[in-house]
């Protein structure tokens, strides 16, 4: 498989002087093209800190971060908004939705920024929008729509330009238990049918138990790792407690 990601003995540490406080302590993991990838761990464990620095969000205090062999870690800061917008797509828990423009205009962002011609933008507008059921919605803006439509919203817009890597930052955290299993299927379509790489990073047990690979987090650290492999996702959900009940981390989920 070819590698899309990988993390080189990155650390990072937020103040200054004897007020240091080590946010990642040296974390080395590849991720290969059209995995599904889960990132688990506690509050405080370094997760969410090493999204942002994968993200270009952040940046590492020592180690390096490559995208297709590019050190994402070098890149000038002109270059970042570019590079992101290339290669990179994003869905958070609050969906980020400019409520100054529909659905339709939301997906299609990215693609007017690289000035797609307007017949493509609203060909792949219309059939990102069908595979994901939000067809009847274009028109409509984010205020508009339930919870669960605007986040699928935002995973459209993610995939749209056909990132290298998807980013999910908790992505279920705003959603009633319909939307989020919705939400869930919709990312498992995306990973198995459009063989988009994820990385998610929860600590809900049941969206993690979606994911092929999980990588547990601690203090910093990676603590251990596991492969769903020919498991049911109810036997890999049961498995990540496991290793959440060892590990000490918390759960907000029950299957």
């Amino acid at each position: 498989m070819k590698e899309v990601l990988k993390l080189e003995h990155i650390q990072k540490y937020y103040g200054a002087g004897g007020n240091l406080t080590k946010a990642i302590d040296d974390i080395s993991f590849s991720v290969y093209e059209g995995e599904f990838v889960g990132i688990m761990g506690a509050s405080g464990s370094g997760k969410t800190t090493m999204l942002n620095c994968i993200s270009t969000i952040d940046t590492v205090s020592a180690g390096h971060i490559y995208l297709d062999g590019k050190d994402v870690t070098e890149i000038r800061e002109k270059e970042i908004a570019r590079f992101r917008r290339e290669n990179l797509g994003f869905v958070f828990q609050d969906y980020n939705l400019l409520d100054v423009l529909t659905v339709s205009e939301n997906i299609a962002l990215a693609l007017t920024i690289n000035h797609t011609p307007a017949g493509e933008i609203d060909r792949r507008v219309h059939e990102i929008a069908a595979s994901l059921n939000i067809s009847e919605i274009l028109n409509k803006y984010p205020y508009e729509v339930s919870g669960g439509q605007r986040q699928r919203c935002a995973c459209a817009r993610a995939v749209i330009n056909t990132p290298r890597l998807i980013l999910m930052d908790e992505p279920t955290g705003a959603l009633d238990s319909c939307s989020a299993r919705m939400l869930l299927n919709t990312m498992q379509e995306m990973n198995g049918r459009l063989n988009a790489t994820i990385l998610l990073v929860t600590h809900d047990v049941f969206s993690a138990s979606y994911a092929e690979r999980i990588l547990f987090l601690k203090d910093g650290s990676i603590f251990t790792e596991i492969l769903k492999g020919d498991s049911s996702r109810k036997e890999f959900f049961a498995k990540i407690l496991d290793v959440l009940t060892i590990s000490g981390g918390g759960c907000k989920d029950v299957y």
